[in-house]
């Protein structure tokens, strides 16, 4: 019990001290960290429920954590294993929405489960969905949603599976080397909560641009008499 409890601490000081942790996991684990990193990615992209566990951040920790030759990581593995993680997640999220999204979505008078968001989401992935799975892997939350709102809105699958490899990826090899050619410069060291916490807000800058343009054109739907659902 108590080394549970010791687990769910560590767990917990993953979002305020992440650095240190994954230090200790090292020491404590060996080999068996990359199963524990592999697991925290799956999840943070497999299950829609969970999408406040850290990506970015993570990724880029581990980076900077496997780039000192003291940590017996190695940066080929870490990339190839948490890509596959990120995909598989994806992959699994995506059977979720396209399994339960029809049977759930039936309402026409809920506000959550309307069938009309269905119908949006169906016409959204048709145009766009490509380019929303890719771009989605670098914000967080949206990233955790995207592919199960891909599966509810019927994407093909072949499409989501190439856009969902491109994508998982393109963001670990990217998080990854971020972390290990710059989380080694010592400014960077001595400032790191701050680097993690600049690295969450500029990824959520995306979402903050999508939603003003969104109330935009909603506001000019709404002035020129047209439904901004459709």
């Amino acid at each position: 019990m108590q080394r549970v409890g010791d687990f769910l601490q560590d767990f917990l000081r993953l979002f305020t001290d992440l650095k240190a942790v994954l230090n200790g996991w090292c020491s404590q684990f060996g080999l068996w960290v990359y199963a524990l990193l592999f697991l925290i990615i799956f999840v943070e992209t497999g299950l829609v429920i969970l999408p406040f566990l850290p990506g970015d951040s993570l990724l880029f920790a581990v980076g900077a954590l496997a780039a000192d030759p003291a940590s017996g990581l190695s940066v080929p593995l870490l990339m190839v294993l948490l890509s596959v993680a990120a995909i598989l997640g994806d992959a699994v999220n995506y059977y979720v929405g396209h399994r339960v999204g029809p049977a759930i979505f039936r309402s026409d008078t809920s506000w959550l489960l309307n069938r009309r968001h269905l119908l949006r989401a169906q016409s959204f992935y048709e145009k766009h969905g490509g380019k929303t799975i890719f771009l989605a892997r670098f914000i967080p939350i949206i990233r955790t949603f995207a592919p199960f709102v891909a599966g509810v809105g019927r994407m093909g699958y072949l499409r989501f599976a190439l856009y969902n490899v491109l994508g998982g990826v393109t963001w670990v090899t990217v998080c990854v080397l971020a972390g290990v050619f710059f989380g080694r410069i010592p400014w960077v060291e001595e400032h790191f909560e701050a680097v993690i916490v600049a690295i969450v807000l500029i990824s959520v800058v995306p979402v903050l641009i999508e939603v003003h343009k969104a109330r935009r054109e909603s506001a000019r739907a709404r002035a020129a008499g047209q439904d901004p659902a459709r």
